[in-house]
């Protein structure tokens, strides 16, 4: 990996603006994703995490690495029921959700993000199931990604990014661990 990044802290005026649209989708862009994924890759190999004084994730939005424009990654590994592994590889550019389930989801432990140090305990609802509209800097073409749990909660996450949203934003305040019927604990 020739550069690391400089992840953009919660206290920075930058990661609460907006991020524009990148209207020309050149190969400098899709570098840029790629380097995410890479980035993220490298945060989920222990040695190389230690090595470097990183944090684990499983996404990363252009924000957090300073730059203000609709790119996001994600990237992680889940087991399949089978025992088989799923790779989970998004380098997403524009990203949109263009359709959403009314049920609610929450990861039981609450959210993190790379660009939050501090803690902030309370369930974040999400959305169970998103369609998210994208250029995939992989494939090289528009995508519409379909996303149930846990890969639908890390999407929502990093296109809150997007909007100059944190999760702990979406924490209730007077009552963090409220219980909303019918959401799927993960």
């Amino acid at each position: 990996m020739d550069k690391m990044f400089k992840i953009v802290k919660d206290n920075a005026k930058s990661i609460r603006e907006k991020s524009v649209e990148v209207d020309l989708i050149t190969p400098e862009i899709i570098d840029l994703a790629n380097k995410m994924a890479d980035y993220l890759k490298h945060t989920q190999d222990e040695k190389y995490r230690e090595k470097h004084h990183l944090r684990e994730g499983v996404g990363l939005a252009a924000p957090q690495i300073g730059k203000n424009i609709k790119v996001i990654v994600v990237y992680y590994e889940e087991q399949n029921e089978d025992g088989s592994i799923r790779v989970i590889d998004h380098r997403l550019i524009n990203p949109r959700i263009i359709s959403e389930s009314v049920k609610q989801v929450y990861l039981s432990g609450g959210e993190g993000c790379l660009s939050v140090d501090g803690e902030h305990e309370g369930y974040v609802y999400r959305n169970y199931k998103i369609l998210v509209k994208a250029f995939d800097a992989k494939a090289q073409k528009e995508v519409v990604v379909t996303a149930r749990g846990y890969e639908a909660i890390v999407l929502q996450h990093e296109i809150d990014h997007l909007n100059g949203i944190l999760f702990y934003d979406r924490i209730d305040k007077s009552n963090p661990f409220k219980q909303i019927e019918g959401a799927e604990r993960l």
